[in-house]
């Protein structure tokens, strides 16, 4: 049976220049690496979240080396919530540069006013909305100080060393947007809601969610609105304090590193056939999981709990003792006995 899911990567495949540096025949040449630069998501909620990338620079002691990741003299266009789990679509691949330590910055198009063929997001009731980082500033790209420019600064070092460097810019959109507010009617990412990840360093988590567990915390939860998710936790985090995501957790509770939606398995004749879930770039380690579908009653800037009137939120199941272990996908089941769609 030939299972699809609800989004699908790209990869493109195109070899981008580098228009800072320099060429000098008279200095020895330096020892090279290959640097490669995607892009993947943890969802937020919200249909469609686009980003127009610009460029990407890399800074060090010696200078900086910007790379164009515009199409056709427009900026590239990627709607993040394409890009979940292990999925990332590429911004720069396989470029040389001189080995050694770096910094970096992308740079995006900031759109107050919606534009659909720049950065926007559209949300569950179908409109459209502009987006923009409050961030901004030259890492000595090109045009980087242009109107309307939003930078992404990754201001902790990252090495480049001989042979292939693969790097994923991974967007923590649970955390890291906000809706509009006050008079506002644009969205607004955190600089903070991005973190760089080396593929060589990370494994993966996946799984499936049984229809029982799915109907079972329905029932407790009430209601008729649902958003099915599964949240990354600490090793040994118990059911009972897992937290949801809040700018003050205390203990006991133990807030979240991540979350996942859960989305659709589908077969040849687009009937659902079953639920799953996927983290990607996840630090090798042991952790634990936490199943909710109330997922859309957690606000990243209030403290939602199931004593919460309006928006109650708790989480339903657990799955404890979940190893991650380099290059490697650990699967697993909510619950586990279950028997999962093939």
């Amino acid at each position: 049976m030939k299972l699809t899911k609800t989004l699908i990567a790209v990869t493109l495949t195109s070899l981008l220049a580098a228009c800072g540096g320099s060429d000098n025949d008279s200095n020895p040449q330096p020892q090279m690496g290959s640097f490669s630069l995607g892009v993947s998501d943890n969802p937020a909620d919200a249909t469609q979240v686009n980003i127009a990338f610009k460029q990407v620079v890399l800074k060090n002691a010696d200078g900086s080396q910007s790379f164009n990741v515009s199409t056709d003299g427009n900026s590239k266009q990627v709607d993040l919530l394409a890009f979940q789990g292990s999925s990332a679509e590429i911004l720069v691949e396989g470029v040389q540069v001189p080995v050694g330590e770096y910094q970096m910055c992308i740079y995006m198009e900031n759109r107050e006013t919606v534009d659909t063929t720049s950065s926007f997001v559209k949300t569950n009731d179908g409109n459209d909305h502009g987006l923009v980082t409050n961030s901004n500033g030259s890492c000595g790209g090109v045009g980087a100080d242009e109107a309307d420019t939003g930078r992404l600064f990754f201001n902790k070092s990252f090495t480049i060393a001989a042979g292939a460097n693969d790097y994923v810019a991974e967007f923590d959109l649970a955390r890291g947007i906000q809706a509009p507010h006050g008079n506002k009617d644009y969205w607004t990412l955190k600089p903070t809601s991005v973190q760089l990840v080396n593929r060589a360093e990370v494994g993966n988590i996946s799984g499936q969610v049984s229809d029982e567990l799915m109907a079972a915390c329905e029932t407790a939860a009430g209601g008729s609105e649902f958003a099915p998710a599964v949240y990354l936790y600490p090793a040994a985090t118990l059911l009972d304090n897992m937290s949801d995501i809040s700018p003050t957790v205390t203990e006991p509770m133990v807030a979240p590193l991540a979350v996942a939606r859960v989305n659709e398995i589908t077969n040849a004749e687009e009937a659902v056939i079953g639920h799953d879930y996927e983290f990607g770039f996840v630090v090798t380690g042991d952790y634990a999981l936490g199943y909710t579908c109330v997922a859309q009653n957690d606000d990243p800037e209030a403290d939602n709990s199931p004593t919460d009137v309006e928006m109650p939120f708790f989480i339903h199941a657990d799955e404890q003792d979940v190893t991650v272990t380099k290059g490697e996908t650990t699967i697993r089941h909510f619950p586990g006995d279950f028997t999962p769609a093939s």
